[in-house]
């Protein structure tokens, strides 16, 4: 029985300390601002660009997107610690950083993501910097908002491996998540149970905050004309010219126009087609289609296509530089999109399109991953020979 009052005693005391070790965050992250209504709105020089009129292909001073915003500071914050605890899966091994990881742009650095067990999935793990930006969601473009994206690998079987009631049930016995969720979320009674929408909406919150918008050529395209070298603005030209077209599928601001392509990529060595958007659309225009991905870090986020087939941005640019359908498998008839086609690039103009998607990267904005979770303040393991 003594032995039983320490735990309990030592149990309590870890939950009363969680309120002092993990605070919620009560300003914004960088790149917002807090209005009176202790929302976070975004903040950044494109909100002066009105049109996108006279701007030409790939104009500089062009608006973004409308974004996801108006998400309190706590809210926010408590998606930050949700993001990076392996609480979220099914035997606490994986959390959403395990391949979104801040270090990788994140990505993770494979050629197509690990699941659970060491199980390779078939296509690779985008990059969420600016996802507060886009309209769809996976690489088939299958979803339309991040609430339902996230539901995706949290109980697939081959990801997360987790399951709606096995999620909330874990974290409502955690003390510390339940004091957590009370405080991100005010205006319920305290003592109501966590709720899957308010799990899905922190995480939400937390990923609409990762914004990157000051890297060099951001500067560059705010009037800063000395923001890249000349190697660099060369690499601009081709990028915008009706010789390469990147420019009117990787359209700036957002450096994708966040359509559907049917591009041919080539599948890995020994791999099938990936039909991609032709089964959630149900049309075959789109058989291999895949979302345009943004170029944002994108030199942060090698290997590239949707299987990782390129390991380096000049071998992504060979690819469309050596001809229309050229990798197409033999029996397909795909519908590739019109953009693509013979541009003939030489070497000097590659080279020159790699300088300046480098000048796409900037992580000033990277969120500090927590020094401590709640999952691991409250289940500390108890000696129970104390």
């Amino acid at each position: 029985m003594h032995r039983e009052l320490e735990s309990s005693s030592l149990y309590l005391s870890v939950s009363m300390n969680a309120e002092t070790v993990i605070q919620l965050n009560s300003d914004c992250p960088p790149g917002f601002q807090k209005n009176e209504n202790n929302e976070c709105v975004s903040k950044n020089m494109y909100l002066q660009y009105k049109t996108n009129e006279d701007r030409g292909v790939g104009g500089l001073k062009t608006p973004l997107p409308v974004g996801r915003d108006g998400f309190s500071p706590q809210q926010i914050d408590l998606g930050r610690y949700l993001f990076f605890d392996p609480i979220l899966s099914v035997d606490g091994s994986m959390s959403c950083a395990t391949c979104h990881d801040p270090s990788k742009g994140f990505s993770d650095g494979r050629a197509t993501a690990i699941g659970l067990h060491g199980e390779e999935l078939p296509r690779s793990t985008p990059s969420l910097w600016n996802v507060s930006y886009f309209k769809r969601f996976f690489w088939d473009g299958r979803v339309e908002s991040l609430e339902k994206q996230l539901e995706g690998p949290l109980f697939s079987k081959h990801e997360m491996g987790n399951t709606p009631d096995q999620l909330h049930k874990s974290l409502n016995q955690n003390e510390v998540y339940k004091n957590l969720f009370a405080k991100a979320f005010p205006d319920r009674d305290s003592k109501d149970s966590i709720s899957l929408n308010e799990i899905y909406l922190a995480i939400t919150a937390f990923e609409s905050s990762l914004i990157s918008l000051n890297s060099k050529y951001d500067r560059y395209a705010h009037g800063f004309s000395e923001a890249l070298n000349e190697n660099e603005i060369e690499g601009l030209n081709v990028f915008r010219s009706f010789v390469a077209r990147c420019a009117e599928c990787h359209t700036p601001p957002l450096f994708t126009n966040q359509q559907i392509a049917v591009i041919g990529s080539p599948e890995p060595e020994g791999k099938p087609l990936d039909v991609g958007a032709e089964i959630p659309f149900k049309d075959k225009t789109l058989r291999a289609g895949f979302k345009v991905p943004s170029l944002r870090n994108v030199a942060k986020t090698a290997p590239y296509m949707h299987s990782g087939r390129f390991k380096s941005l000049k071998e992504t640019i060979q690819f469309y530089t050596k001809g229309r359908g050229h990798a197409v498998p033999e029996g397909e008839d795909l519908y590739l999109h019109w953009h693509i086609w013979e541009p003939n690039l030489t070497e000097y103009e590659m080279d020159r399109l790699v300088d300046f998607l480098n000048t796409l990267s900037d992580e000033t904005f990277l969120p500090e991953v927590p020094k401590i979770l709640p999952s691991e303040v409250y289940n500390v393991p108890i000696n129970r020979e104390l």
